[in-house]
Protein backbone atom coordinates (compact mmCIF):
# COMPACT_ATOMS: atom_id res chain seq x y z
CA UNK A 1 0.00 0.00 0.00
CA UNK A 2 0.96 3.39 -0.62
CA UNK A 3 0.94 5.56 2.31
CA UNK A 4 1.33 8.83 2.54
CA UNK A 5 1.98 10.97 5.97
CA UNK A 6 1.27 15.00 6.32
CA UNK A 7 3.12 16.60 9.21
CA UNK A 8 5.91 14.26 10.06
CA UNK A 9 6.53 15.16 13.83
CA UNK A 10 7.38 12.65 16.42
CA UNK A 11 3.51 10.14 15.94
CA UNK A 12 4.25 10.64 11.80
CA UNK A 13 7.70 9.31 12.51
CA UNK A 14 5.97 6.31 15.01
CA UNK A 15 3.28 5.97 12.05
CA UNK A 16 6.13 5.60 9.48
CA UNK A 17 7.53 3.20 11.10
CA UNK A 18 4.90 1.21 11.88
CA UNK A 19 3.73 1.31 8.01
CA UNK A 20 7.09 -0.16 6.86
CA UNK A 21 6.67 -2.97 9.40
CA UNK A 22 3.11 -3.78 7.25
CA UNK A 23 5.51 -3.46 4.13
CA UNK A 24 4.21 -0.32 2.71
CA UNK A 25 5.60 2.53 0.90
CA UNK A 26 5.83 5.32 2.54
CA UNK A 27 6.50 9.10 1.71
CA UNK A 28 6.45 12.24 4.29
CA UNK A 29 5.08 15.88 3.71
CA UNK A 30 7.03 18.41 5.85
CA UNK A 31 7.94 21.94 6.22
CA UNK A 32 11.65 21.07 6.86
CA UNK A 33 11.90 17.14 6.17
CA UNK A 34 13.70 14.69 8.23
CA UNK A 35 15.81 11.59 7.03
CA UNK A 36 14.46 8.47 8.24
CA UNK A 37 16.12 5.38 6.41
CA UNK A 38 13.10 3.89 3.93
CA UNK A 39 11.12 6.93 4.16
CA UNK A 40 11.08 9.22 1.13
CA UNK A 41 10.80 12.94 2.34
CA UNK A 42 9.18 16.06 0.20
CA UNK A 43 9.32 19.50 1.39
CA UNK A 44 6.07 22.14 1.08
CA UNK A 45 3.86 24.33 3.25
CA UNK A 46 0.72 23.84 3.96
CA UNK A 47 0.58 27.77 4.20
CA UNK A 48 1.65 28.16 0.83
CA UNK A 49 -0.67 26.37 -1.47
CA UNK A 50 2.12 26.39 -4.66
CA UNK A 51 4.26 24.07 -2.81
CA UNK A 52 1.37 21.61 -2.55
CA UNK A 53 1.26 20.60 -6.34
CA UNK A 54 1.47 17.71 -7.65
CA UNK A 55 1.77 15.49 -4.25
CA UNK A 56 1.61 11.84 -4.79
CA UNK A 57 -2.25 11.33 -2.91
CA UNK A 58 -3.76 9.15 -5.54
CA UNK A 59 -5.09 5.97 -3.83
CA UNK A 60 -2.79 6.53 -1.03
CA UNK A 61 -3.68 6.06 2.50
CA UNK A 62 -3.04 9.37 3.93
CA UNK A 63 -2.36 10.41 7.74
CA UNK A 64 -3.10 14.18 8.50
CA UNK A 65 -1.12 14.97 11.68
CA UNK A 66 0.19 19.17 10.58
CA UNK A 67 -1.36 21.19 13.32
CA UNK A 68 -3.37 23.84 12.41
CA UNK A 69 -2.08 27.29 12.20
CA UNK A 70 -1.17 28.98 15.66
CA UNK A 71 -4.43 31.25 15.58
CA UNK A 72 -7.59 32.26 14.90
CA UNK A 73 -10.85 29.68 14.79
CA UNK A 74 -10.23 28.05 11.53
CA UNK A 75 -7.88 25.63 9.39
CA UNK A 76 -6.41 27.16 6.28
CA UNK A 77 -4.18 24.78 6.07
CA UNK A 78 -6.61 22.00 5.87
CA UNK A 79 -8.30 23.52 2.96
CA UNK A 80 -5.39 24.11 1.15
CA UNK A 81 -4.79 21.24 1.09
CA UNK A 82 -7.99 19.45 0.33
CA UNK A 83 -8.07 21.94 -3.03
CA UNK A 84 -4.72 20.60 -3.82
CA UNK A 85 -6.52 17.47 -4.65
CA UNK A 86 -7.06 15.95 -7.90
CA UNK A 87 -10.86 14.67 -8.36
CA UNK A 88 -9.62 12.36 -11.22
CA UNK A 89 -7.32 10.68 -8.40
CA UNK A 90 -8.65 10.91 -5.05
CA UNK A 91 -6.58 9.49 -1.85
CA UNK A 92 -7.80 6.15 -0.90
CA UNK A 93 -8.86 6.94 2.88
CA UNK A 94 -8.06 10.33 5.28
CA UNK A 95 -6.90 9.62 9.03
CA UNK A 96 -6.72 13.01 10.79
CA UNK A 97 -5.98 13.21 14.34
CA UNK A 98 -7.77 15.90 16.28
CA UNK A 99 -8.53 16.63 20.41
CA UNK A 100 -10.80 15.79 23.06
CA UNK A 101 -10.57 19.58 23.37
CA UNK A 102 -13.46 20.04 20.87
CA UNK A 103 -15.96 18.89 23.55
CA UNK A 104 -14.76 21.84 25.96
CA UNK A 105 -16.24 21.50 29.54
CA UNK A 106 -18.36 18.97 30.34
CA UNK A 107 -18.49 19.72 34.24
CA UNK A 108 -16.64 16.00 34.80
CA UNK A 109 -19.21 14.24 32.59
CA UNK A 110 -18.90 11.07 30.63
CA UNK A 111 -18.14 11.67 26.64
CA UNK A 112 -18.80 9.80 23.87
CA UNK A 113 -18.51 10.07 19.99
CA UNK A 114 -22.15 11.41 19.95
CA UNK A 115 -21.68 14.15 22.78
CA UNK A 116 -22.41 17.09 20.66
CA UNK A 117 -18.68 19.38 20.50
CA UNK A 118 -18.88 22.51 22.52
CA UNK A 119 -15.03 23.98 21.86
CA UNK A 120 -14.17 26.86 24.19
CA UNK A 121 -10.80 27.72 22.97
CA UNK A 122 -9.32 28.51 19.47
CA UNK A 123 -7.07 26.46 19.41
CA UNK A 124 -10.32 23.47 20.01
CA UNK A 125 -12.38 25.42 17.15
CA UNK A 126 -9.21 25.56 14.41
CA UNK A 127 -9.42 21.51 15.09
CA UNK A 128 -13.39 21.47 14.86
CA UNK A 129 -13.18 23.22 11.24
CA UNK A 130 -10.60 21.09 10.01
CA UNK A 131 -13.16 17.89 10.86
CA UNK A 132 -16.39 20.07 9.24
CA UNK A 133 -13.86 20.78 6.17
CA UNK A 134 -12.32 17.36 5.69
CA UNK A 135 -16.37 15.95 6.38
CA UNK A 136 -17.49 18.60 3.58
CA UNK A 137 -14.76 17.12 1.41
CA UNK A 138 -15.38 13.68 2.01
CA UNK A 139 -19.37 13.88 1.51
CA UNK A 140 -18.74 15.48 -1.84
CA UNK A 141 -15.79 12.91 -3.15
CA UNK A 142 -16.71 9.66 -1.25
CA UNK A 143 -13.49 9.36 0.37
CA UNK A 144 -13.70 7.26 3.79
CA UNK A 145 -12.25 10.32 6.20
CA UNK A 146 -11.66 8.63 9.63
CA UNK A 147 -10.96 11.64 12.66
CA UNK A 148 -9.79 10.63 15.93
CA UNK A 149 -10.19 12.90 18.55
CA UNK A 150 -7.11 12.18 21.23
CA UNK A 151 -6.71 12.94 24.44
CA UNK A 152 -3.26 14.07 26.18
CA UNK A 153 -0.51 12.30 24.68
CA UNK A 154 2.76 11.49 26.75
CA UNK A 155 5.65 9.79 26.06
CA UNK A 156 9.27 10.02 27.30
CA UNK A 157 9.97 12.84 24.86
CA UNK A 158 6.94 14.73 26.01
CA UNK A 159 6.82 14.53 29.95
CA UNK A 160 7.10 17.95 31.96
CA UNK A 161 10.35 17.14 33.07
CA UNK A 162 11.41 21.10 33.64
CA UNK A 163 7.96 21.77 35.31
CA UNK A 164 8.92 19.53 37.90
CA UNK A 165 12.59 19.84 38.37
CA UNK A 166 11.71 23.84 38.76
CA UNK A 167 8.83 23.08 41.16
CA UNK A 168 5.88 25.07 39.42
CA UNK A 169 2.81 24.86 41.00
CA UNK A 170 0.01 22.44 39.99
CA UNK A 171 -3.42 22.95 40.91
CA UNK A 172 -4.27 21.33 44.21
CA UNK A 173 -5.87 17.91 43.93
CA UNK A 174 -10.01 18.11 45.28
CA UNK A 175 -10.38 21.34 42.52
CA UNK A 176 -8.33 19.68 39.65
CA UNK A 177 -10.54 18.80 36.62
CA UNK A 178 -10.65 15.29 34.77
CA UNK A 179 -8.52 15.10 31.99
CA UNK A 180 -7.08 12.14 29.33
CA UNK A 181 -4.29 10.77 28.09
CA UNK A 182 -2.80 8.56 25.64
CA UNK A 183 0.85 6.89 25.46
CA UNK A 184 2.54 7.76 21.68
CA UNK A 185 3.17 3.94 21.13
CA UNK A 186 -0.63 3.01 21.73
CA UNK A 187 -1.69 6.54 19.29
CA UNK A 188 0.71 5.63 16.57
CA UNK A 189 -0.93 1.56 16.27
CA UNK A 190 -4.60 3.67 16.55
CA UNK A 191 -3.83 5.50 13.89
CA UNK A 192 -2.56 2.64 12.13
CA UNK A 193 -5.65 0.00 12.87
CA UNK A 194 -7.83 3.10 11.81
CA UNK A 195 -6.18 3.10 8.69
CA UNK A 196 -5.98 -0.41 7.33
CA UNK A 197 -9.63 -1.83 9.37
CA UNK A 198 -12.34 -1.35 6.77
CA UNK A 199 -14.53 1.20 7.80
CA UNK A 200 -16.71 4.17 6.52
CA UNK A 201 -16.11 7.53 7.47
CA UNK A 202 -16.60 7.86 11.13
CA UNK A 203 -14.86 9.45 14.25
CA UNK A 204 -13.35 7.86 17.73
CA UNK A 205 -12.10 8.75 20.93
CA UNK A 206 -8.58 8.22 21.56
CA UNK A 207 -7.55 7.59 24.95
CA UNK A 208 -6.31 5.16 27.02
CA UNK A 209 -9.57 5.24 29.30
CA UNK A 210 -7.87 5.91 32.99
CA UNK A 211 -9.72 8.62 34.67
CA UNK A 212 -7.80 10.82 36.07
CA UNK A 213 -6.51 14.81 36.40
CA UNK A 214 -3.72 16.66 35.61
CA UNK A 215 -2.62 16.85 39.03
CA UNK A 216 -2.46 13.39 39.30
CA UNK A 217 -0.18 13.38 36.08
CA UNK A 218 2.27 15.98 37.29
CA UNK A 219 2.34 13.96 40.82
CA UNK A 220 2.72 10.39 38.98
CA UNK A 221 5.60 11.72 36.81
CA UNK A 222 7.66 13.04 39.66
CA UNK A 223 7.12 9.84 41.43
CA UNK A 224 8.32 7.88 38.47
CA UNK A 225 11.60 10.17 37.94
CA UNK A 226 12.42 10.09 42.01
CA UNK A 227 11.75 13.26 41.86
CA UNK A 228 9.74 15.47 44.79
CA UNK A 229 6.39 16.44 44.00
CA UNK A 230 5.15 19.73 42.84
CA UNK A 231 3.46 21.85 45.07
CA UNK A 232 -0.25 22.12 45.04
CA UNK A 233 -2.00 25.73 44.98
CA UNK A 234 -5.38 26.81 45.33
CA UNK A 235 -7.33 28.17 42.41
CA UNK A 236 -7.32 31.34 43.27
CA UNK A 237 -3.71 31.38 43.87
CA UNK A 238 -3.36 29.72 40.17
CA UNK A 239 -5.51 32.45 38.60
CA UNK A 240 -2.37 34.60 39.54
CA UNK A 241 0.45 31.86 39.35
CA UNK A 242 -0.23 29.92 36.24
CA UNK A 243 0.20 30.79 32.67
CA UNK A 244 -3.08 31.50 30.49
CA UNK A 245 -2.44 28.37 28.43
CA UNK A 246 -2.37 26.09 31.12
CA UNK A 247 -5.21 27.73 33.05
CA UNK A 248 -7.13 27.10 29.89
CA UNK A 249 -6.63 23.38 30.60
CA UNK A 250 -8.16 23.71 34.22
CA UNK A 251 -10.99 25.31 33.15
CA UNK A 252 -12.32 22.26 30.85
CA UNK A 253 -13.07 19.06 32.84
CA UNK A 254 -14.21 15.80 30.94
CA UNK A 255 -13.95 11.63 31.19
CA UNK A 256 -13.60 10.26 27.93
CA UNK A 257 -15.37 7.12 27.01
CA UNK A 258 -12.77 4.38 24.56
CA UNK A 259 -15.20 2.07 24.45
CA UNK A 260 -15.96 2.52 19.98
CA UNK A 261 -12.44 2.81 19.27
CA UNK A 262 -11.51 -0.70 21.01
CA UNK A 263 -14.24 -2.18 19.92
CA UNK A 264 -14.46 -1.33 16.35
CA UNK A 265 -10.79 -0.74 15.93
CA UNK A 266 -9.75 -3.86 17.73
CA UNK A 267 -6.68 -2.57 19.22
CA UNK A 268 -5.18 -3.59 22.60
CA UNK A 269 -3.63 -0.97 24.46
CA UNK A 270 -0.17 -1.52 25.87
CA UNK A 271 -0.31 1.45 28.18
CA UNK A 272 -4.14 1.02 29.83
CA UNK A 273 -3.00 3.53 32.53
CA UNK A 274 -0.85 6.25 33.10
CA UNK A 275 1.48 4.27 35.43
CA UNK A 276 2.30 1.07 32.59
CA UNK A 277 3.58 4.34 30.59
CA UNK A 278 5.80 5.55 33.04
CA UNK A 279 7.66 2.24 33.99
CA UNK A 280 8.35 2.29 30.08
CA UNK A 281 9.11 5.83 29.94
CA UNK A 282 11.13 6.18 33.21
CA UNK A 283 12.54 2.70 33.78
Amino acid sequence: MRVLIIGFGDIGRRVALLERQNGSEVTALARNPRQMEGISTLRADLDHPATLRDLPAGNCLIYYFAPPPAEGTVDRRMQNWLDSLSPEDPPRKIIYISTTGVYGDQRGSRVDEATPPAPRTARARRRLDAEQRLQRWSGERGVPVVILRVGGIYSRERLPVTAIRQRRPVLRQSESPFSNRIHADDLAHVCVAAGHRRTESTLYNVTDGQQSTMTDYFHAVADALGLPRCPEITREEAEKRLSPTMLSYLDESRRVDNGKMLRELGVTLRYRDLCSGLRKDCP
